[in-house]
C-alpha cells in the first residue's frame, strides 16, 4: 500500500525543517514523498540550499500526511492567503496534519490549532496562543490527529513517530537503524534549560531580526481576525 507524504517547500525554508523528515519518510516501506509549491520552479533555503518542488498546489495528488515545515520564509506564509487555503482544504483530507519548528505558525494562521496543544521553537512558543493553540512544549506533541515538533533537529524524531503512527514502531525502528540514527551530541546547549546564559543570548541576538518581522506579522494577524469578529 502506497502512503503519500506532502511537505510544503517554500523560499527561506529552513533547510533540515524538511529533509529530516523528508529523509524519515522517503526510507519508508511504501512511501511516496512531494515536496508542495505553487509551482515547481526552484526554492532557496534560508541557508542558500536550492530546493526543487515536486509537484503544485494545483496538482498535489490525495495525501496522508501534510508536513509544513518553519524557517524564517515562514513569515511571508502566515499572510498568504492561497498558501493557508491550500493547507485547510489539505487538513480536511489527510490522515495527520502535521509541522515541524515554526511551521506549526502556519498551521494557526490557517485556523487550525484553536484550542489544541502545539509546540514549535523554543523561540517562537510564545506565539502559539496569539492563534488559540494551547503552548505545549516538547519534542513532539500529538493532539489527536494534529502532530508538531520542535525546531529544526526535532524532525528527525517527529518522522520516525509519525512513520510509527501510520506504520507501526517496527517499521519506524528499521528506518532508525537503516539511518544509524543514535544522536550523541558532542555538545549540550541543544535547549535553553541546557545551554549557558552568553549562549542564550548570544542566540537571540542571532534570531532578533526574524523575530521582530514575525511579531509585527502576528499582531497585523490577530488585529484582521478581530475585525472578522
Amino acid at each position: 500500500m502506497t502512503i503519500r507524504f506532502g511537505l510544503l517547500v517554500f523560499p527561506g525554508i529552513q533547510q533540515l525543517d524538511l529533509t529530516a523528515p523528508y529523509e524519515i519518510f522517503a526510507s519508508t516501506e511504501g512511501a511516496e514523498v512531494h515536496l508542495i509549491w505553487k509551482d515547481t520552479s526552484p526554492v532557496i533555503s534560508a541557508t542558500k540550499l536550492p530546493l526543487q518542488p515536486t509537484t503544485t498546489f494545483a496538482e498535489c495528488p490525495q495525501l496522508d500526511v501534510l508536513c509544513v515545515p518553519g524557517g524564517g520564509g515562514i513569515n511571508a506564509l502566515l499572510e498568504d492567503e492561497i498558501v493557508l487555503s491550500f493547507i485547510r482544504a489539505r487538513a480536511e483530507q489527510v490522515r495527520f496534519i502535521t509541522s515541524v519548528c515554526t511551521g506549526s505558525l502556519a498551521l494557526g494562521a490557517a485556523g487550525l490549532l484553536k484550542g489544541r496543544k502545539a509546540t514549535t521553537h523554543w523561540n517562537a512558543l510564545d506565539f502559539l496562543p496569539s492563534f488559540g493553540a494551547v503552548p505545549t512544549a516538547g519534542r513532539i506533541v500529538r493532539d489527536g490527529n494534529l502532530i508538531t515538533a520542535g525546531g529544526v533537529t526535532a524532525g528527525i524524531d517527529f518522522g520516525l513517530a509519525v512513520v510509527a503512527a501510520l506504520i507501526s514502531q517496527e517499521e519506524a525502528e528499521t528506518v532508525q537503524l537503516s539511518l544509524e540514527y543514535a544522536p550523541a551530541p558532542p555538545f549540550h546547549s541543544g535547549t535553553p534549560e541546557e545551554a549557558t546564559a552568553d549562549v542564550i543570548a548570544r542566540t537571540k541576538w542571532r534570531l532578533a531580526g526574524t523575530r521582530a518581522a514575525r511579531e509585527a506579522i502576528i499582531a497585523r494577524w490577530t488585529a484582521s481576525q478581530r475585525e472578522l469578529a
